[in-house]
């Protein structure tokens, strides 16, 4: 049996009145996944436990069957792992946003999506103008990256309140900064960025061409290091891992997947739809799980960007789930299962907790169809299982 999830990372919306009080699923051309629908399975699922905070860390823990009230020890640690960091009970990884900055107001959590060469060259310089000892600033892709920091106690730098940059995107800086024992720190290392990055000629040139300067870290996400029981010892299966993000790449590392590369991919709407399709057939040829995420959706909900959503989409839908059904047509021996890890509504540009549509197809599913995958559809059958886990954890028993 091949068990294959295709995660749309933010797929799941609100009605918006510029579509006529539907949402960009609803509207979006998804021959695929309403197959899927009316062959299989639709239904509701919470992915953020109650008290956790929206966010992919959370939401791809609990797709892939971990319970983030047990094993969430924070973001930044599980980018880390799959930058092959070993933090050490004395650290503290922090993720580094490179950020655009302008009369103190968030402009972009991204810097304009930098290129990964161009951000690469910036870590370099922060490491040599700020680098020291205990603090070393670890090149990701794009505008993601990390500070690992030694600290006297974790603890402490736990319970640091740190606000992601997405979630205030126009806003005023001064009240989001980290607060707290260790937070001046943190303030201090955000502020010293400023002048080095904006003196950097990659942002000189950037602004020339009217693009968004990297002019300021911004660190959040923190977390000490983190161990996870392996995919194989909770579902008797070995398998694969398809992301542009190292936060999604380093869950599936920590439980024992294979982190699958593939050319092209970016974490944003022009990442290689086809090559994850074509890449996640290959892998399925020596394993039985693949595990196959898709950035787009999530970062064109924080853009407040409903047409690129609706074109994330209905890539996903032709490009990764049509090309994967077509070519398992002669071989029923599978099951897929879809679903975003939590809903990001372009009306509030972050994430949200509410329960995602998911929909379940493939050999031994029960039929409890729909005419089509949707926030609607979806809840029109109600909630199916208490818990993402609970839902991994059905999706992959022998028999159901």
């Amino acid at each position: 049996m091949k068990h294959i999830v295709i995660v749309p990372d933010g797929m799941a919306d609100y009605p918006l009145e510029e579509l006529g009080n539907k949402t960009p699923l609803q509207v979006a051309r998804t021959v695929n996944m309403d197959y899927m629908a009316q062959n299989g399975m639709v239904g509701l699922v919470p992915t953020i436990p109650k008290g956790m905070k929206p966010g992919s860390d959370i939401g791809n823990l609990s797709v892939m069957g971990y319970d983030p009230q047990k094993f969430y020890q924070g973001r930044a640690p599980l980018e880390a792992a799959n930058m092959g960091i070993d933090l050490q009970a004395d650290e503290i990884a922090f993720r580094c946003n490179l950020v655009t900055i302008e009369k103190n107001k968030m402009v972009d959590y991204s810097a304009g999506h930098i290129p990964t060469s161009e951000a690469a060259i910036l870590i370099q310089s922060l490491n040599e103008k700020m680098g020291e000892r205990d603090i070393r600033f670890v090149a990701g892709k794009s505008y993601r990256h990390l500070m690992v920091m030694k600290v006297h106690n974790v603890k402490d730098y736990l319970k640091i309140p740190c606000t992601p940059p997405h979630d205030i995107l126009g806003q005023d800086i001064a009240k989001y900064l980290p607060q707290g024992v260790g937070a001046k720190v943190l303030q201090k290392l955000m502020e010293k960025s400023q002048p080095i990055l904006e003196a950097h000629n990659i942002n000189t040139v950037r602004v020339d061409l009217g693009e968004n300067p990297a002019n300021r870290i911004w660190l959040w996400g923190q977390g000490a290091k983190v161990t996870l029981p392996s995919f194989k010892e909770k579902f008797n299966t070995t398998g694969s891992i398809i992301s542009a993000v190292d936060l999604v790449n380093g869950i599936g590392k920590l439980a024992g997947l294979d982190v699958v590369h593939v050319p092209g991919i970016t974490g944003y709407y022009d990442t290689n739809y086809l090559g994850k399709a074509e890449y996640a057939i290959k892998a399925l040829k020596e394993k039985d799980f693949v595990f196959v995420h898709i950035e787009g959706p999530d970062e064109a909900g924080h853009n407040g960007d409903y047409k690129a959503k609706i074109s994330c989409i209905e890539h996903i839908d032709r490009d990764i789930i049509g090309t994967i059904l077509n070519y398992f047509d002669n071989h029923q021996d599978i099951r897929m299962l879809v679903l975003p890890d939590h809903p990001t509504p372009i009306a509030l540009r972050t994430h949200a907790s509410d329960p995602v549509c998911f929909v379940m197809y493939g050999k031994g599913v029960p039929l409890d169809s729909a005419d089509n995958l949707s926030e609607h559809s979806a809840r029109e059958k109600g909630i199916k299982f208490e818990s993402a886990e609970k839902l991994m954890e059905f999706f992959m028993r022998r028999h159901v």
